[in-house]
């Protein structure tokens, strides 16, 4: 009975936090608690919490940590300034008088955000409140509408300079050095944020293709799902000057962020620096800069920010006394055990993540689940960088799922009254559809994720 203790840790916390506690006061709690009981019963040594400032001292050391509230401020600061309005309307005024060119507007905006923001919630209510309106004036279907909405607003789940990717980075190095250290590997390899950035990229992009090719294929099977706009105040007459720089000064500073890092110039947290001056220097440019807007991103900064340390914080008591318990050794057991070894081992955790995407957080899960399953998988031989960005993907595929995925809810809380939440439901299914389809993509082509870290970066 001793040995399923850590099961047991795992059973609470799931169950504490359904229950509405927070995180990080969950994941602590519960450690403790488990912790003190044993020291009560004797089945645990108290000297094991030694380890603890040592770890907490590691949390505030961990350079690459600085990036979340970086890339926090720089997403806050391009979503307060306008941008994304900017670019709705210069996307309107190119592609809205051709059939289907307010989604395709919609997907590639999403996609510059993604890649501008990383933040999901965000970009769903930004994206629902500008063009959702215009969409359904227009005669657009509802379901397509809305499934696309939600599609694009979770490519900041996957498209770099992702949160998602930064916290997944910092994880899974730690992770890799563990599996490595226990599998005897001398001197043991590293991977980082910026591996996890270049393997991310492909299959981001050809999500945005798969995205379009969807969009494009019911247009021509059924022309009147996304009519043409035909109504002069819906199709803006933007100049083609305002129109470049609306598209191109927020692609500058996303090629600045990501090339700096790409050839080397920078780490992802110097990079990150970049993009929080570039969007301050841009704000302020276009006139949006005020001291109350300040104020605003930078209440929204510190709030995330410590949240996200917060939670880690817990994350690390977590699993600090589930390691005492022997936990790693149990979980090793547990997926030895299952039939078709580490691809039998990689579904079932893909399955707990997916389910665990309805009820909980991505943060939460990156810090609770991931550091707990990844060591094992790895030293069954599975590619760090590979695992990082299907993990990434499954989470994102999560966030679009009916009945609990969180863009859903973003959306129906900014979507108008005549959006029924069964359209929107009906509208992601296909999306979900091609989010599969590129897990089973990269479970079969892993080269698709490994290939460019490998070329850029060697080993």
């Amino acid at each position: 009975m001793l040995e399923l203790i850590p099961l047991f840790m795992f059973l609470v916390v799931c169950l504490v936090l359904m229950a509405g506690f927070p995180v990080a006061f969950t994941l602590a709690g519960t450690a403790l608690l488990f912790a003190f009981g044993g020291l009560y019963f004797g089945v645990f040594e108290g000297v094991m919490l030694r380890a603890l400032p040592n770890r907490l001292f590691g949390i505030i050391n961990n350079e690459t940590l600085i990036a979340v509230p970086l890339f926090v401020f720089m997403g806050s600061m391009l979503e307060r300034a306008r941008v994304a309005e900017d670019m709705l309307q210069s996307m309107a005024s190119l592609f809205g008088g051709i059939r289907g060119g307010l989604a395709y507007s919609v997907i590639l905006v999403g996609m510059l955000l993604a890649a501008s923001t990383g933040i999901v919630g965000a970009t769903v209510v930004t994206m629902g409140l500008l063009s959702l309106p215009v969409m359904m004036k227009n005669g657009y279907d509802k379901p397509l509408s809305t499934g696309i909405i939600c599609a694009s607003g979770t490519l900041g789940q996957i498209i770099p300079p992702s949160i998602v990717l930064i916290l997944l980075g910092d994880v899974l190095s730690s992770a890799y050095l563990q599996a490595q250290s226990a599998a005897g590997v001398y001197p043991p390899k590293a991977i980082s944020v910026g591996d996890l950035f270049m393997g991310a990229l492909l299959p981001g992009l050809v999500l945005v293709v798969l995205y379009l090719l969807y969009v494009a294929l019911r247009i021509r099977l059924k022309p009147s799902l996304a009519p043409a706009i035909v109504r002069a105040e819906d199709l803006p007459k933007v100049p083609v000057t305002t129109v470049l720089l609306s598209l191109f000064v927020p692609l500058g500073l996303i090629i600045a962020v990501l090339g700096s890092i790409i050839v080397g110039l920078a780490s992802p947290s110097e990079a990150a620096a970049v993009g929080a001056v570039g969007a301050l220097l841009l704000a302020f440019v276009r006139g949006q800069l005020t001291i109350k807007r300040l104020r605003e991103v930078m209440l929204t900064s510190t709030k995330t920010t410590s949240m996200v340390f917060m939670i880690l914080i817990g994350a690390s008591i977590f699993s600090l006394v589930f390691r005492a318990y022997n936990g790693d050794d149990l979980i090793s057991q547990l997926f030895e055990q299952l039939p078709g070894g580490a691809i039998g081992a990689m579904l079932v955790v893909m399955l707990v993540m997916f389910l665990l995407g309805f009820i909980l957080d991505f943060i939460e899960i990156i810090y609770v689940v991931v550091p707990i399953v990844a060591p094992v998988l790895m030293m069954m031989g599975l590619d760090p960088i590979w695992l990082g960005i299907m993990i990434a993907i499954n989470l994102q595929t999560s966030f679009l799922t009916p009945p609990f995925g969180f863009a859903l809810f973003y959306l129906r809380g900014v979507a108008p009254p005549e959006i029924a939440t069964k359209d929107i439901y009906r509208g992601v299914i296909p999306f979900i559809g091609i989010q599969l389809l590129m897990l089973i993509l990269l479970a079969f082509w892993p080269d698709v994720t490994t290939w460019l870290p490998h070329l850029i970066y060697g080993g």
